[in-house]
């Protein structure tokens, strides 16, 4: 079996799986397991498949097949330019989060000598280690309530080459008395009762990630109630939000914090994506 044969018939079987990209996925996992560029791939689709991959093609294929994430399968997602490694213990990065990290970037850029950045529900880093990156004078700390969460970003910081500190604990439980120039935060947002009707990918995702409480707003209300205690003056907070929630997230942000600016900011398909208020 050739490249090429095992690409047409992995993408009939994702196809009829129900896999809502079954050609890009076919690919990235042709790509993992064989080590090869996009560009190789196509340039030498009529090479052989030997047995020994096609038994690991065949495997992944299957996890797939059966609706799990490609990048669970793959171990790795891609994130503002970088590389992060992903498992189900930990949300998988998407393209909407990169709105709430590109605000929170300029803002960092713009304050003077090594301002502190708290990433709140941090999961695998994405937030928080994309900004230690591309901001590397920021002093980052960040926060999760599930240890293996923290494993998983802890692994990705040191893999990123960049610094970072990590804390265990239920939001700002986690940091006592400490204050930031930034918060950046990607909290569960799904209502509970839309939790079972979600796409099955999103069923392998750890719940603890998803689940936002009744109507989605839990955790943005925990956030508001106790954000003003632990900003600088002249801080800023930057929430991603579910879709149809930006308006009720930005009240109770002007409810609990004495905002001198409030908005919110739309991603690249137009929905407004984040929250923000500065101090």
């Amino acid at each position: 079996m050739t490249i090429s044969d095992w690409l047409g018939r992995a993408k009939a079987r994702l196809e009829a799986s129900g896999c809502p990209d079954p050609d890009i996925d076919a690919r990235w996992i042709a790509e993992d397991c064989l080590g090869m560029t996009r560009a190789e791939l196509k340039f030498e689709s009529d090479r052989a498949v030997d047995r020994e991959q096609l038994y690991r093609l065949e495997a992944m294929l299957d996890r797939r097949a059966a609706g799990e994430p490609v990048q669970y399968i793959l171990g790795s997602a891609d994130f503002m330019g970088l590389r992060f490694q992903v498992t189900p213990d930990v949300l998988i990065p998407r393209q909407d989060t990169e709105t709430l990290v590109e605000n929170a970037l300029i803002d960092l850029r713009a304050r003077d000598g090594a301002p502190a950045l708290l990433d709140l529900c941090a999961g695998s880093g994405c937030i928080g280690l994309s900004l230690a990156s591309l901001a590397p004078d920021a002093k980052v700390t960040l926060t999760d309530v599930s240890r293996e969460a923290l494993d998983v970003a802890r692994r990705n910081m040191h893999a990123l080459g960049v610094k970072a500190e990590l804390k265990q604990g239920d939001l700002f439980a986690a940091v006592g008395k400490e204050r930031f120039d930034v918060i950046a935060s990607n909290p569960p947002y799904i209502p509970r009762p839309e939790l079972a009707g979600l796409q099955r990918e999103v069923s392998f995702e750890p719940r603890l990630a998803l689940d936002g409480g009744d109507d989605g707003l839990d955790f943005y209300r925990r956030i508001a109630e106790t954000a003003g205690e632990h900003l600088k003056g002249g801080g800023s907070i930057y929430l991603e939000v579910g879709i149809g929630e930006a308006e009720a997230v930005l009240a109770l942000l002007k409810a609990h914090l004495p905002c001198v600016e409030a908005g919110t900011i739309k991603d690249l398909n137009g929905i407004e994506r984040v929250v923000y208020a500065k101090m």
